[in-house]
């Protein structure tokens, strides 16, 4: 660490909301050019810094602050050079020169402790020199607080934050309950809040601690899929975090209740502990679903002469289950459709959309990504709008959604048809039944054998077993999908059969190998020599599955080494190193969180923007195009050629996508699909995860690793359970 001491000379950046700034500090004779978090720091000052000289690419050499402190004014001269800055606003060079002439090395102790005294420089009203005060007094504050809050390690950004948000209460707060910063601050989380309260002195035992620990293991629960916990189960994962004992948990849940942080349900003879947000979400789901659920009483002759007339004109056949399908679209507001691949979803969902054609209605198609919209477009010949586009998504506040499209100001259609439901989480279906607006009919598509979906909530399965809608299940394969392995497998796998692996197939083979690395260097065989020529696509285009984050075929590993072979370091490609990874021109990335407000942008062959929007999604899979260390910006194009600039402290938001996991994978289609299977925990090596990576590819899967495994995976039905409430309000409806 090396120390700098100067004046602030000019401030060339600074970020209003987080505080980074670019500063020339004159240091002696030398001019220093300083980066950093520097909150309430104004040109004039004088300052101490501690940090170390780096070398930017694009900028040379710069100071790198890690702390600093405001020195004391202690010359005229340098309090001449403060005020005439415009750190104080009212007062300029003339003034300053006055101020200074008038109360000499005394002007700083005259405005903190005598302001009144300002009134004797000529330009000067009473009411001025309060105003003048009032200023020097919040700059004196905020430093007092920074200096305060450093203490307990709390770093400048957050420590702004608190003071932003709290003013002088918050040393009150820190002392008392420091909790608090979880519920108020974005960003600030129960860890950090308890490290905090840890320097502070807050024991372990607080009820604040077990109630914002309560409330954060609702939290991580909901990032696990869960809308709510069974009470002991809470009790028990709030007592491991905390290292308190469980029954000093379990008696804060009826005050939190009190205070509608959450709400105790019985369904059973259990108890069941819900985040008020998501308790409140499903019920509110169940009782707009339960709206739309209304008859419509259209004669059955009617409806089989229009299902003939449709099949002479477009030459498409349906079995029984399809007809029927029809049959309860038309005569109900609200209808299900399950089934597996090959089962005729696609011609039913055509029947359904020429049916309400003939009839004159309005009709939108709508599914949870922009892959599978596409998908849909492409089956159906109609324009398909991802939910978050067709409900105008506005960019939302602080991470939330927000849309345009709303109770208020609900779609305007008479027939919404949603495909993919597995992958509709609580969250969005709440906000899309919210659109709808009474008497629209409203068509729900989906497989329920699929993995559920990313987001907290078991919609689809949930409707399903609540037993109060209509819900037709397709089961038959047709004559043309039977004859693709891939699709007489999946239901195989599906029913808990046998499969064969004498690899005769055309499209589903699996080659036996038991080392890692073996399993790799098969993958990259398969996806740069084999596959892209048998399936007619690029290597980019060919997808590795995986089960597991970690281990040796893990996501992370495995995206470390096909880099290497599919996109190899080249003098003409940029790269950004991030944190353990290198993000490189051309690499395949994928968006890892929900991001409302992120800005893309549709581009002409000159650049121009000739569609907008905002909104990149979990589960986004897009090409590096450009990186630019001089703008710190990667752009990234996502499918419908949309791009979207980050800047270098965003690239948190992404990762690496040659490998991705299975569960990621949901609602994708890809024409091949590559999955290494050797070994991981029983609990995650079930079916449905079997079933749902099978079911993503269009042309080919190859398996590679161990038939041991592959075996286990279709008898293990013991998947991840989610705990859920919306059957439970459907049902009490």
């Amino acid at each position: 660490m090396e120390t700098v001491t100067g004046y602030v000379e000019h401030i060339v950046f600074q970020n209003a909301e987080n505080g980074y700034t670019v500063l020339n500090l004159a240091s002696g004779e030398e001019e220093v050019t300083c980066v950093g978090i520097f909150h309430g720091v104004s040109e004039g000052e004088t300052l101490e810094l501690k940090g170390e000289y780096t070398t930017h690419p694009s900028y040379g050499k710069q100071f790198k602050m890690i702390s600093f402190q405001v020195k004391p004014l202690e010359d005229a001269v340098s309090v001449e050079r403060y005020l005439a800055s415009g750190a104080i606003k009212g007062i300029g060079a003339a003034l300053a020169a006055r101020i200074v002439r008038r109360f000499g090395e005394d002007t700083i102790r005259i405005i903190e402790e005598e302001p009144e005294r300002l009134a004797e420089v000529k330009g000067i009203s009473q009411r001025k020199a309060m105003e003048i005060a009032e200023q020097a007094e919040g700059k004196r504050e905020l430093r007092q607080a920074m200096i305060f809050l450093q203490q307990y390690g709390i770093s400048q950004t957050l420590a702004a934050k608190i003071f932003k948000t709290y003013g002088q209460e918050l040393y009150g707060i820190l002392k008392e309950n420091p909790y608090r910063l979880a519920d108020d601050i974005q960003g600030v989380g129960f860890r950090i809040a308890d490290e905090i309260a840890s320097r502070i002195g807050i024991h372990t035992d607080s009820d604040f601690r077990i109630r914002s620990g309560i409330l954060y293991m609702l939290m991580q629960a909901s990032l696990e899929g869960h809308t709510c916990l069974p009470a002991e189960l809470l009790a028990a994962r709030t007592s491991e975090l905390l290292g308190v004992e469980m029954e000093h948990i379990e008696k804060h849940y009826m005050d939190l209740a009190i205070g509608k942080k959450l709400v105790i349900k019985e369904t059973g003879q259990c108890q069941y502990i819900y985040g008020s947000a998501y308790y409140y979400m499903e019920a509110n789901t169940a009782a707009m679903l339960r709206e739309l659920d209304i008859s419509y009483d259209v004669p059955e002759m009617e409806i089989k002469k229009r299902i003939q007339r449709i099949e002479e004109d477009t030459g498409m056949v349906l079995d029984q289950l399809q007809a029927e399908a029809v049959k309860e679209a038309v005569t109900n507001g609200l209808m299900i459709i399950t089934g597996g691949p090959g089962t005729g979803k696609t011609t039913t969902i055509n029947t359904i959309i020429r049916y309400f054609e003939l009839e004159g209605m309005d009709i939108f198609l709508g599914a949870p990504t922009g892959r599978a919209a596409k998908r849909m477009s492409e089956t159906t010949g109609f324009e398909a709008r991802t939910i978050h586009r067709m409900l105008e998504l506005n960019g939302g506040v602080e991470g939330n959604a927000g849309f345009e499209r709303n109770e208020q100001n609900p779609l305007e259609t008479d027939v919404i048809i949603i495909d993919e439901m597995s992958m509709v989480d609580i969250s969005l279906m709440h906000a899309l039944l919210k659109a709808v607006a009474a008497g629209t009919r409203l068509i729900l598509v989906g497989d329920v054998n699929q993995l559920p979906s990313v987001g907290a909530g078991s919609v689809l399965k949930d409707m399903i077993e609540s037993e109060r809608f209509h819900v037709v299940r397709l089961n038959k394969i047709f004559r043309q999908a039977a004859q693709s392995d891939i699709i007489v497998n999946a239901h195989k796998i599906n029913r808990g059969e046998e499969v064969s692996l004498d690899n005769k197939s055309m499209d589903f083979f699996f080659l036996k190998r038991f080392d890692a690395n073996v399993i790799i260097s098969i993958v990259i065989q398969l996806i740069q020599q084999k596959l892209p020529k048998f399936v007619d696509a690029e290597p980019f285009d060919i997808q590795v599955l995986t089960p597991m984050r970690k281990g040796l075929l893990g996501v992370e590993r495995l995206n470390g080494i096909l880099q290497q072979y599919l996109n190899p370091p080249d003098s003409g490609k940029e790269e950004k190193e991030h944190g353990d990874v290198i993000f490189r021109e051309g690499d395949k990335v994928m968006q890892i969180k929900n991001n409302y407000q992120l800005e893309w942008e549709i581009r002409s062959k000159y650049g121009l923007a000739i569609d907008k929007g905002t909104g990149i999604f979990n589960g986004d899979t897009g090409i590096i195009r450009s990186i630019s260390a001089y703008q710190e910006i990667v752009a990234v194009e996502f499918d419908e050629g949309r791009i979207v600039d980050y800047s270098f402290k965003q690239l948190d938001e992404l990762e690496l996508a040659y490998a991705i996991t299975i569960h990621k994978s949901q609602g994708s289609e890809y024409p091949a699909v590559v999955i290494p299977l050797l070994t991981g925990p029983k609990m995650l090596m079930n079916r449905n995860l079997l079933y749902t990576a099978v079911t993503r590819a269009k042309k080919c899967v190859t398996l590679v690793g161990s038939e041991a495994t592959f075996q286990a995976m279709i008898g293990n039905v013991s998947e991840q359970k989610r705990y859920t409430g919306l059957k439970d309000r459907l049902e009490e409806l």
